[in-house]
Parts: structure tokens; sequence; C-alpha cells
């Protein structure tokens, strides 16, 4: 018989996620210990380590560390409410789409970063500004992608749910709920991401703490191996976030067939 040919990607790498940035940590070992990055510039793997444990030792990166986590936290928990509100508001109302729908796509074709400085105006340059920029980056990409699902969800689901005659709660619970999960994650993995993306800017002003401050603070003084040590800990902090999700995801979601599980 002839065999066969499987199509599918295939099983599961135990830890895929970690091979890629393994793999890079392996190659900027080796390119430093030839001799081929500079130092002063690029400093090895090993001297980044041993700064970040000096600067956990001492207390400062705990601080940092736990400021921009608040931070984050803050602007994402706004952002995730917002998004959420407004996309089912624009999704299950023609009315509250021409309300809301327009306002957000305008909202979305400007820079949020070019916002700072009416924030700045706004809401003063203490914490509110940091706060409430980094919930614009988050509330974007969840009601875009968490609308778009709702407006794909078939429109023979909703004369079923009108038959079976179930009530707005139960439409809601039943129907869109479960057709809006797969965008809603999508959305919410942009805004995690999103989150951390704006902290760095948004650190480096008016900043007394925090990581971004950190890494201002070592670029004044020429100190690569502190501003590496900083953009790990966001990039550590940014893939632990992203794979919490995307295990959210798949244990919630685990009723689909998709090429990924």
């Amino acid at each position: 018989m002839r065999r066969r040919r499987r199509l599918s990607p295939g099983k599961r790498l135990p830890a895929a996620q970690l091979i890629g940035p393994a793999l890079f940590i392996a190659l900027w070992a080796g390119a430093s210990a030839a001799g081929q990055l500079d130092p002063a510039a690029i400093p090895a793997p090993w001297t980044v380590l041993r700064t970040g444990v000096h600067l956990w030792t001492d207390g400062t990166l705990p601080n940092d560390i736990l400021t921009s986590l608040r931070r984050a936290a803050s602007g994402f928990a706004i952002g995730l409410t917002a998004g959420i509100v407004l996309a089912l508001a624009a999704g299950l109302s023609r009315v509250g789409e021409a309300l809301i729908d327009g306002t957000v796509q305008l909202n979305r074709a400007i820079p949020t970063l070019g916002l700072i400085p009416l924030f700045i105006l706004w809401l003063g340059i203490g914490e509110t500004f940091k706060v409430a920029i980094i919930a614009i980056v988050v509330y974007i990409p969840i009601y875009l992608n968490t609308h778009a699902a709702l407006s794909g969800i078939d429109s023979r689901f909703v004369e079923l749910a009108e038959v079976q005659g179930l009530s707005k709660l139960q439409f809601v619970r039943q129907i869109v709920v479960p057709g809006a999960l797969p965008g809603f994650f999508v959305g919410l993995r942009l805004g995690v991401t999103g989150s951390w993306l704006g902290l760095v800017v948004l650190e480096q002003i008016n900043a007394t703490s925090g990581l971004g401050y950190m890494m201002f603070q070592a670029q004044n003084y020429g100190q690569s191996d502190v501003i590496l040590v900083g953009l790990v800990v966001y990039g550590v902090f940014g893939l632990a976030s992203d794979s919490a999700v995307r295990l959210i995801e798949r244990r919630v979601l685990s009723w689909r067939r998709t090429l990924s599980n």
C-alpha cells in the first residue's frame, strides 16, 4: 500500500520556545570567546551574568523589577478591561459599533508613544501618564482581535440561538464567548508584549526607578553590560508572560483541533 504523506507539523518538541534563545546565547558566547565581538559594545554572556548577580545582590535589580512589574500590571489590567468591554459593546450592538469602532480605529492609527507629550500635559509627569499609555498600548490589540472574532461568528449560530429561544445571557455564554475566545487570546498575547515594549520607553521619562530608568542611567555612563541586563530581564518577562498566556489558551481551547495541538 502507498504510504500516506503526513502534512501536519508533527509532535510538539519539549521546551520548544527555549531552543531558539538557547541557540542565540550559544552563538553569542562562541563569538565572544573567539574575540569577534567588542567587549565594550557587546559584553560576553558571562559578563552580563556577573553584572546581573551584582545588581541583584546590592538590591538595585529587585527594586527596579518590582517597580516595572507594578507599572506594567496596572496598565495591563486597565487596558484588558477596556479592550474587553469595548469589544463586547461594539460587537454585540450596531449602535455600539457606530460609536466605538471608528474611534478605536482612529486611536489605532495614531502612534501611541506620540501621545506621551499630550498625556504629560493632561496627567502630569508622574506615574499616572505611564500607566495610561500602557493601558492604551494594551487595549487596542485586545479590542481589535476580540471584535474581529465577534464579527466573524457564523450567523447560523445566531439563528440557532433564536430558534432555541436562548436569553441574551445564554446567548453570550454559549455562543459569543466560545466564538470570541480564539481572537481574544491573540489580542491578549499582543497586549502582554505591548505592555513591556511601552514600559521600556516610559521608564526613561522622569523616572527614579524601574528597568528602563536603570538602562537610561547605564547609557549615560557607558555601561553596556547593565543595559544588556535590563534587556535580558525584559526578554525573560516577555517570554514568560507570553508562555503563560499560550498555556492558558491551550487549556481553555482544548476542544479545538488545530495544528498547534
